[in-house]
């Protein structure tokens, strides 16, 4: 649940006093960008990475972003310390407002800012995915793009749920296998790890690119490769890794058991992961002067 302290473009407020409008175009057409943020003793990981991505798809998407990254870090923070917040997650969304023809001549900024946080959610491992064919275009111009025209994912992900299943894996125009609806999905044969490349249409997930980065430094190799559903039907392990899951084994796969996750390497993965974590948090607290 969204916790009652919210941030709207320049102050603090409860959230019921928080006012948004039908006036809002973006709104209301899904034209604005969101990021979810894990927050570890009160410190949102990976800030920097996460705004990397908005900026970048701000451009993508042509949605104005006149923000600047410390002082959204420090609107956080406060946010952080309403709510009284040591472990969770937080949003970050950027709302186009002055777009299209259903807009209204209120004074708006051209872009709203809405940051706020809420709990942990709970995850079942070993995961149970189904799988939906055409769920990516990878051809289109916006994919990759995390962006709040997210009927695509939550649709996919009820209807999964409604047959029993956990996630859903999505598969591109091609039938490769591109992500889940709020997760990367990875492979494990031989001790190699793969998971899609970015043209398969998946989001360039935060969690995902730091695993790129250091799992061969730790005996781990993280790779990129075309993944068919057949490659994860053969797999040893397969996990997905969100913001708000780090890891999570995967023990079936549209009615394909696998073993039970998680394996010995998403367990390496995991606590090569953590220590990552553990070293930013350090770092960060040290540079704010908490310890």
């Amino acid at each position: 649940m969204v916790h009652h302290f919210v941030f709207h473009n320049d102050r603090v407020l409860p959230i019921e006093q928080v006012r948004l409008s039908p006036g809002q175009a973006g709104l209301l057409n899904g034209w604005g960008l969101f990021t979810t943020i894990r927050i570890v003793e009160g410190i949102p990981f990976a800030f920097e990475r996460h705004w990397k991505r908005l900026v970048r798809d701000a451009e993508r998407t042509h949605c104005p972003f006149p923000f600047e990254e410390e002082t959204v870090r420090a609107q956080l923070s406060e946010v952080l310390r309403a709510n009284n917040v040591r472990e969770g997650c937080a949003r970050i969304y950027a709302i186009y407002n002055q777009v299209g023809f259903w807009r209204s001549d209120e004074k708006f900024p051209k872009v709203d800012l809405l940051l706020y946080s809420a709990g942990l959610p709970n995850y079942r491992e070993p995961a149970r995915l189904g799988l939906r064919e055409h769920g990516r275009h990878a051809a289109s111009p916006l994919a990759g793009v995390k962006v709040t025209s997210w009927l695509n994912n939550v649709w996919s992900l009820h209807e999964a749920q409604q047959a029993g299943f956990d996630e859903v894996v999505l598969l591109n125009e091609r039938g490769e296998v591109a992500e889940c609806t709020a997760a990367n999905i990875f492979c494990v044969r031989d001790g190699r790890v793969a998971t899609p490349p970015l043209s398969a249409g998946c989001l360039e997930g935060i969690t995902r690119g730091v695993l790129l980065e250091i799992g061969a430094s730790a005996g781990v190799p993280v790779e990129e490769h075309r993944l068919r559903p057949v490659d994860l039907f053969a797999a040893d392990e397969v996990f997905i890794s969100s913001t708000n899951r780090s890891m999570l084994g995967v023990s079936e796969i549209n009615g394909h058991k696998l073993a039970g996750g998680p394996g010995p390497i998403t367990k390496k993965l995991e606590k090569i992961f953590a220590g990552y974590m553990r070293e930013y948090i350090d770092a960060r607290a040290a540079a704010s002067g908490k310890r």
